[in-house]
């Protein structure tokens, strides 16, 4: 079998214009407010140098950028966010945990 045709969905025609948008849309998490969420504090080493790690947000996307956003801001560091973990560079862990449960958020690790 060739690898042209692996892709396709078995759909022939659609009338419909917005079908490939709505086929390939994942559904949006709604964000759990602060307080019922627990997140997941952890000083790592990559690339020979100390990350804090944050896991376990629940939340869209766009929210999950916010908090990476104040807390880069909050901590004057640098950082970014990956497959639902937020990044933060240098170790500012016990900084990370004070605001985040100024925020409400619960902590661990």
């Amino acid at each position: 079998m060739s690898n042209k045709n692996k892709n396709k969905s078995g759909i022939v025609y659609s009338t419909n214009s917005d079908y490939l948008k709505q086929l390939h849309q994942e559904p949006e998490t709604e964000t759990l407010p602060p307080e019922k969420q627990k997140l997941y504090v952890r000083r790592e080493v990559r690339n020979g140098k100390p990350t804090v790690v944050i896991k376990e947000f629940i939340g869209s996307k766009e929210d999950l950028k916010e908090l990476e956003k104040q807390l880069k801001n909050h901590c004057g560091v640098g950082g970014s966010s990956k497959e639902g973990d937020i990044l933060i560079q240098g170790d500012v862990a016990d900084k990370i945990k004070v605001f985040l449960q100024s925020k409400g958020y619960k902590t661990k690790g």
